[in-house]
């Protein structure tokens, strides 16, 4: 998610060990199960024996440059963390799992491509399709101008960012005069700091009390603030909140909003190297699944429905550039 994506990064294992301990409000089924409070059960192990796979689509397949017809994989790279339900580590410690995994098989199989996913921290990811090393970077990327002069994206996922406060606190977040006078944990240098800080600014000008803004970057610290009522809520990216709040039950998101601010829905795109041929088919192979089902059967079950998209689209408007 722009900065976003770097406060995803830092969420830590924590997540899927509460995941599979919280046994007030879930309890496995297995080791590698959990089922939420809400009733979706996340399979955390490495075989992953309920990926969804659709079939080759000749069409779409014979437009994929020749090079990787003939090589016969696409290669990914990602920043697979901690981050579920988008990239994490499985109950193994070394098999990547996640939404974003799933949505790359979607893609590849589509394109009659087996998909190998590689790793590496946020910036090396840019780095390798840069050099041609990795066709296609799919973990959170979010469409912005600055990055258009470079790349090409393809959309599939809303990029909403989202406040989770205690369970049953009473508070929804609407708009920013709901956060007047609250105490908000964040990470720094992410897009739903600035968001807060923008809004902080709007309220002083209308005469308004600031929220006060707590900054963290590990998810422990966070999580055990928040528990403790040192803070009212942590805003962060709304996937981590949809699947902590509802694989513990001790949480709740009370507000979701765009990642990009008030003006600009930001979307989540697969992003390859400028004019590489790739971003057509894979556009159209992401609208394929959308139009087959296999799209809304991998969001739902990562719990992701709300970030849903009718369309793919290639290179919409991103994320204003920043001032000089």
């Amino acid at each position: 998610m722009s900065r976003s994506s770097r406060g995803l990064a830092v969420l830590a294992s924590a997540l899927v060990a509460v995941a599979l301990t919280a046994s007030a409000c879930s309890e496995p089924e297995t080791e590698n199960t959990v089922t939420a409070s809400d009733g979706v059960t996340y399979d955390l192990s490495p075989e992953q024996g309920g990926r969804i796979h659709v079939d080759k689509v000749d069409e779409i397949a014979a437009k994929v440059p020749q090079s990787i017809r003939d090589r016969g994989t696409l290669i990914g790279t990602g920043s697979t963390g901690a981050t579920p339900p988008l990239g994490f580590y499985a109950t193994d410690d070394k098999t990547p799992i996640g939404s974003e995994i799933d949505l790359s098989w979607l893609v590849a199989d589509t394109l009659g491509l087996r998909y190998e996913r590689q790793t590496a921290d946020w910036a090396q990811n840019f780095v390798k399709i840069d050099s041609g090393e990795n066709d296609v970077f799919i973990a959170n990327v979010t469409v912005t101008e600055e990055r258009k002069d470079k790349y090409d994206f393809a959309t599939y996922r809303l990029d909403n960012v989202a406040f989770e406060a205690k369970k049953d606190s009473g508070w929804t977040v609407q708009g920013r005069k709901d956060i007047v006078g609250k105490k908000i944990g964040v990470s720094s240098g992410t897009n739903q700091e600035q968001l807060l800080v923008d809004w902080n600014e709007q309220n002083a000008a209308d005469g308004l009390a600031p929220a006060e803004i707590a900054y963290y970057q590990n998810t422990s610290d966070y999580y055990l603030a928040l528990g403790s009522g040192r803070i009212g809520a942590y805003f962060g990216p709304n996937p981590s909140a949809v699947y902590h709040s509802s694989s513990t039950g001790e949480t709740e998101v009370i507000g979701t909003f765009s990642g990009a601010g008030d003006a600009l829905q930001g979307e989540i795109a697969v992003l390859t190297k400028k004019d590489n041929g790739l971003v057509g088919p894979i556009q159209e192979a992401l609208n394929h699944v959308i139009e087959d089902g296999s799209y809304e059967k991998v969001l739902e079950k990562w719990g992701l429905q709300s970030e849903a998209v009718s369309e793919s689209i290639v290179n919409p408007p991103g994320l204003p550039r920043k001032a000089p």
